[in-house]
């Protein structure tokens, strides 16, 4: 229990810390802080894996990852809402440590046939071409999804998101 009071708190400092970058303590003196300001954003990390959690955060805190795609049955098994442009979210290192405040700032859902080569460059990876990207989602969701009891096809709906980074955490814990 210790630790999940402890990872909590962790999540509740970096917000108090970062929310003034996304403009939500603006009015607070005046009118308190509101829902949005008194809820924290929601946590996740990228990828399925420490190693991916990690590199993929380091893309994003280097300013070189913009975008990220999500599978759209991936968002219907696990129950989690559709990304929507203005969204906040705390992304988590592999440790379960609060790292980066982003914003959505576009969400578009697409067959993977038809995601845009402008979209391989925004998400950061590898040599950020549309062909390795194609291969490397190909692989990376014939894992994810296998266990979900989806096959994949090229005619599988993605979301494709666009996010700035309003807070990074790039020191010490």
């Amino acid at each position: 229990m210790t630790d999940d009071f402890e990872a909590a708190d962790e999540i509740l400092t970096f917000w108090e810390a970062a929310r003034h970058r996304a403009g939500v303590v603006r009015t607070s003196v005046v009118t308190g802080l509101g829902v949005n300001g008194a809820m924290v954003p929601p946590t996740w990390s990228f990828g399925d894996s420490a190693v991916l959690a990690d590199q993929l955060l380091a893309l994003v805190l280097a300013g070189e990852k913009t975008g990220t795609s999500t599978a759209l049955v991936e968002f219907e098994h696990s129950d989690e809402p559709m990304p929507v442009r203005g969204d906040l979210s705390i992304v988590l290192d592999s440790g379960g440590h609060p790292r980066a405040l982003l914003r959505t700032t576009e969400v578009v859902t697409v067959p993977f046939s038809e995601v845009p080569a402008a979209h391989a460059v925004a998400e950061g990876e590898d040599d950020r071409t549309l062909d390795t990207w194609r291969v490397e989602h190909e692989t990376y969701w014939r894992r994810v999804l296998a266990p979900l009891g989806v096959e994949f096809t090229h005619d599988l709906p993605v979301v494709t998101e666009r996010f700035e980074l309003l807070y990074p955490r790039t020191g010490d814990r």
